[in-house]
């Protein structure tokens, strides 16, 4: 009778580390990269569903290829909300190896982590700096409560919280530093106020991972990190549902407004789905959308942006050539202030999230600059 064997987590993990090491996400010999190699990401993710070209499966341990996936370098998504938008999920290895990295806190720290998630993160940092040393928060009771369960399965004993992590954690206060594993649209004021000066704020903000130092004053100063990045928003209480763009479809394709006509000198699909930094920040509650007959051919291709709140929207149409009808109607011009953002951003040759800093003052004015040739700031 021929005998099985079966996946070796070990093996798949130093393979996941390995992987991250070549790309650069991790460091050969750094306490971070010892530290993936021993925590077992498949105690925190027993279920997740993976998004592909036939839709959304579920994946579990028994399914062919569960540990394989479990130690791939790919979001796994455990929770979706009643619109179907993901809202937590153990998040991209590499993009948690690079955040972590950046994470620079002395040994005996004090921090916490905003977003506990799968937990899966938080066994990262109690392996790394001691359970004693880890306050977790999440907004969800559910999520906190199965992840101190996990948490305790592996022998780590970290304070876990449910509340409002956009508040920060005051009881625990100050910390050394505060990682989110959740996005912003802008840094929280209580996040700084809660770090010691000198300690530092490592979150998602845009789409792009700000790496900021706290002054004395109080003010946040810092980097964003390279490459692109985008967590799962956070949440202001558990069953929050946040407005999605197909709830929009009907006003884009029937209403009318003031309409013209124009040449333009990037395409228009780069236009309303831009990796524009700026654009990222600055219409941060402005949903994108695209829809036609015939994906594969811009001409067939209706764009649309939208301001919830305001009514705001534009529906752009693509015409012969480089030109396009534009349509739109609210308070708010969406499309002559994303043009002119993406403009600029491509004069500068589309610079990425790493050529970005970020000033958060205690009031909470943000000022982002862009450094290099073309520099520009702006305050949020």
């Amino acid at each position: 009778m021929p005998t099985t064997t079966s996946p070796d987590p070990a093996k798949a993990r130093r393979r996941l580390v390995d992987a991250l090491t070549a790309e650069g996400a991790l460091t050969e010999g750094s306490p971070w990269h010892e530290a993936f190699a021993a925590v077992p990401r498949e105690v925190f993710v027993p279920r997740f569903t993976l998004s592909g070209p036939d839709g959304r499966r579920t994946v579990e341990p028994g399914d062919a290829g569960y540990l394989d996936a479990v130690y791939t370098d790919t979001t796994l998504t455990i929770r979706h909300d009643d619109a179907g938008t993901p809202t937590s999920s153990s998040s991209q290895p590499s993009l948690m190896a690079r955040m972590l990295e950046a994470f620079t806190v002395p040994d005996n720290a004090r921090i916490l982590e905003i977003g506990t998630g799968t937990g899966y993160n938080t066994a990262l940092l109690c392996h790394l700096l001691g359970a004693a040393q880890v306050t977790t928060i999440d907004v969800d009771p559910e999520l906190t409560a199965t992840a101190r369960l996990r948490l305790a399965d592996i022998g780590q004993h970290p304070a876990v919280v449910t509340g409002d992590g956009t508040q920060g954690h005051p009881a625990g206060a100050p910390y050394d530093g505060i990682l989110a594993t959740c996005g912003v649209d802008r840094l929280p004021v209580a996040w700084p106020r809660q770090v010691r000066p000198g300690g530092i704020v490592v979150t998602n903000i845009g789409n792009g991972v700000a790496c900021l130092t706290v002054d004395r004053d109080g003010t946040a100063e810092g980097r964003f990190l390279p490459g692109d990045a985008m967590f799962m928003r956070a949440r202001p209480e558990p069953d929050h549902t946040a407005p999605v763009a197909a709830q929009f479809t009907g006003l884009i394709m029937n209403e009318t407004g003031t309409r013209r006509e124009m040449d333009l000198p990037v395409s228009a699909h780069e236009i309303v789905h831009t990796l524009a930094h700026e654009i990222w920040m600055l219409h941060h509650d402005v949903l994108s959308m695209s829809f036609g007959t015939d994906p594969t051919d811009p001409a067939a291709v209706v764009h649309g942006l939208v301001h919830p709140s305001t009514g705001s929207w534009a529906r752009i149409t693509p015409q012969a050539g480089d030109r396009v009808t534009v349509e739109h109607d609210g308070a708010r011009d969406l499309w002559g202030e994303r043009l002119d953002l993406a403009v600029q951003w491509a004069d500068a040759r589309r610079p990425e999230p790493g050529a970005y800093t970020l000033t958060v003052e205690p009031c909470g004015t943000h000022t982002l600059r862009r450094t290099g040739a073309h520099p520009v700031s702006w305050t949020l």
